[in-house]
């Protein structure tokens, strides 16, 4: 018996426009007799899961009509027509703030409180220099009338150049907040005081369903590909931080962005962190609930991006004193009492491992010494420890690949038997995952073999084999 079909999907790779998604990968019907195509409409589309179109012209009549057509008989059976095209979401699309109103910002800062006091009034005052550099690099503003006349802008600009947000804090002459707005608030308070109809992009812009959607500083990923990049949770703090370590002129060097607030750290934000190396500095909190949440939300995130690796860093944690921890201070409220030119002068690549703690250590000379730590990480005189995430006795660069590294730490890791529980790596990042931690250092030196940039990740598995190490003996 004969079971070939006259109408069949058209074979090889050719692939057509679907009449519902309109992505090409449409798979058509054709008639094997006429080598013709069935009319649009019939055939499927790949996109299984995301479309799912499929139009059969055995089920729906159509090759019933075309027989009895065929044999002379008159039938008033008409081919369904395709679907019009259809919005699943029903999502307007995203608006922007427009180049000419954030450009309005960029000017006024001798009435800038913000930029005035890291001149003139913090306790080691900023050289003109560095705050013109933070200024342009972040494109930090001014809000030059109004009743935030005075106020900085921090925009949120994405990696597209998209003007996302633009925060507006007013600050006291010690930098601490007094008031936060955004501008686009700001314009539309104006408009409607004075009886004036919005701009049409603000009225575009106000249907987004979320205003900051991206991180701060998130421009500056394209510019700056492979440096390390901190997160922190204020704009404010991201300024702080680059004006204590310096800029990413070098691949090692630190990118500080921010992610707006203490809920604001999710997937989306972080889609453009995708295949980078990530350290996260959440503020203090009473119980510690800050770093309790990012370091669960941080893990999340890992899993969803491949090839990105989240550090979250106890520092902190640590060391703060518990009337700082109810305040909830971060790193910037410590930075901020230090002189800057005191870590300008630290060379972190050439620090020395710090020694390890005895395994038993009496109760009354652990006492002592977490006070001690206390006093020379918080009190003025001292400068923060240095970051020691980048303190390990680096391999040195090489022309030759990194064959004969790799494979000696794959043996020894191989060869042990890995902790279930978190291993402190240094003073600033622990590891939740070693399993985890291992698996996807391991794909990046691999994938990136005697490629300098990505020398950072093969130290690491450095340091964590000198960690556990030290912690077998």
């Amino acid at each position: 018996m004969n079971t070939e079909y006259r109408y069949i999907f058209e074979k090889g790779s050719k692939k057509h426009n679907c009449p519902e998604c309109s992505k090409k990968r449409f798979v058509r019907y054709i008639d094997r007799e006429t080598g013709n195509y069935l009319p649009e409409q019939y055939g499927r589309c790949d996109r299984e899961s995301k479309c799912g179109y499929f139009l059969n012209p055995y089920k729906n009549g159509y090759v019933k009509a075309i027989w009895e057509q065929e044999q002379g008989n008159i039938t008033d059976w008409k081919p369904r027509q395709p679907k019009p095209k259809k919005n699943p979401i029903n999502k307007p699309k995203r608006a922007f703030i427009p180049l000419e109103v954030f450009k309005r910002t960029c000017a006024g800062y001798e009435q800038n409180t913000f930029i005035q006091n890291l001149l003139q009034r913090v306790p080691f005052p900023f050289e003109i220099g560095d705050i013109e550099k933070v200024v342009s690099f972040y494109h930090l503003g001014t809000v030059q009338n109004g009743y935030r006349k005075g106020a900085n802008t921090f925009p949120f600009i994405d990696v597209q150049g998209n003007i996302r947000a633009i925060q507006v804090k007013q600050f006291d002459q010690q930098n601490h907040t007094t008031g936060t707005d955004f501008l686009h608030s700001i314009i539309q308070k104006h408009h409607v005081s004075s009886n004036k109809p919005l701009p049409e992009w603000l009225e575009a812009y106000n249907k987004n369903e979320t205003k900051v959607s991206c991180l701060f500083g998130e421009h500056l990923l394209r510019k700056y590909p492979y440096n390390p990049v901190v997160l922190v949770e204020a704009p404010k703090t991201a300024i702080y931080s680059t004006l204590y370590f310096g800029f990413p002129e070098q691949p090692s060097n630190l990118l500080w962005l921010a992610v707006y607030n203490l809920s604001s750290l999710n997937l989306n934000k972080c889609q453009a962190l995708k295949g980078r190396n990530v350290y996260l500095f959440p503020d203090l909190s009473k119980d510690g609930k800050a770093f309790e949440l990012w370091s669960n939300k941080a893990a999340e995130i890992q899993k969803r991006l491949q090839g990105t690796y989240f550090h979250v860093s106890d520092l902190l944690e640590q060391l703060a004193p518990q009337q700082d921890k109810e305040q909830g201070k971060d790193i910037a409220d410590y930075l901020i009492k230090q002189d800057w030119r005191l870590f300008r002068k630290q060379d972190i690549k050439e620090a020395s491992q710090p020694e390890p703690e005895p395994v038993e250590t009496p109760t009354r000379e652990k006492s002592e010494k977490s006070e001690a730590q206390k006093k020379t990480f918080f009190s003025q005189p001292e400068p923060l420890p240095k970051v020691e995430v980048f303190q390990t006795e680096p391999i040195k660069e090489q022309s030759e690949n990194w064959g004969n590294n790799i494979a000696e730490f794959e043996t020894f890791f191989a060869g042990i038997e890995l902790p279930t529980q978190p291993v402190k790596l240094n003073g600033c990042s622990t590891i939740k995952d070693c399993t985890l931690f291992i698996e996807s250092h391991f794909a990046t030196v691999k994938a990136n073999n005697g490629k300098q940039t990505f020398l950072p990740y093969l130290n690491r598995l450095q340091e964590l084999k000198q960690v556990l190490t030290l912690n077998s003996n």
